[in-house]
């Protein structure tokens, strides 16, 4: 099958936070696949290095990773930094990097809290914060997604920090729209909902789940990362240049029913 190139995104720099695993590999495919100038970062280099060495036997050339934690804000702006002096400023910017680890309320810490808010929402504002700078002094514009969740819409359990910053980044997301659209910067949001990767596979996948997410979702398949990296191009690609500060949800009408439910 055969899907969208998008002209647009040829020869673009574009970075993708979390690209080493999950679906950041796949959106690390897919803008590859456009021609784009593909730089990540990540915690897993072998991951990283098979995926680089997959994607240069496709053709690719223009592919830079970096092993960063996304917690060391200092280390992470300074990537960007590097990877702009490489190939120009970032015009395509997906904070995608998280994790979704399971915690109840009772083993809460003010430790683990702060952790998983760094992990899931706090790079979000400071790698785009850097792009945001190399983009206006280039006079350049750009789009920036955010990689959110609909983990808050249906207000799963076990999830209370990552819930709560996958909501935050929908209203974070609104607020930055507004605030950098005069540059011709757009910010969205891609709320995705249960989507099959191989950490999904490992932990908590299994023939009845598979069961019980196709019952209440629209859609009678199960989603992968392909799904979410698809719906990613449209936002980042000059077709979607009058879209900004909306959530787009990719979930197979999952949250639709749960809510309606």
């Amino acid at each position: 099958m055969s899907y969208t190139a998008y002209p647009s995104l040829r020869n673009r720099t574009v970075f993708i936070s979390g690209g080493s695993s999950g679906i950041g590999a796949e959106l690390v495919r897919a803008f590859a696949a456009q021609g784009s100038r593909v730089a990540f970062c990540g915690t897993k280099p072998d991951g990283a290095d098979a995926l680089i060495a997959e994607l240069c036997a496709q053709g690719a050339t223009e592919l830079l990773y970096e092993a960063c934690d996304v917690r060391d804000i200092a280390a992470l702006q300074a990537l960007m930094e590097r990877v702009a002096t490489r190939w120009g400023a970032i015009q395509v910017l997906v904070n995608n990097a998280g994790r979704d680890d399971r915690h109840s309320l009772d083993e809460l810490t003010p430790d683990y809290w702060d952790n998983c808010l760094a992990i899931n929402l706090r790079h979000q504002v400071f790698a785009t914060q850097s792009v945001a700078r190399q983009l206006q002094a280039a006079g350049l514009a750009g789009s920036i997604i955010n990689m959110g969740s609909i983990s808050w819409m249906r207000g799963r359990p076990n999830l209370i920090g990552y819930a709560a910053s996958k909501a935050a980044i929908s209203g974070m997301t609104r607020s930055l729209a507004r605030e950098l659209g005069a540059a011709a910067i757009r910010v969205n949001a891609l709320l995705p909902g249960a989507i099959v990767t191989e950490r999904q596979t490992q932990l908590w996948r299994n023939d009845d789940e598979d069961r019980k997410f196709i019952e209440l979702q629209c859609l009678k398949y199960r989603l992968d990362s392909s799904h979410v990296a698809r719906s990613t191009l449209f936002l980042a690609s000059d077709d979607s240049d009058g879209i900004t500060g909306q959530n787009l949800i990719v979930d197979a009408g999952l949250a639709q029913v749960s809510v309606a439910g």
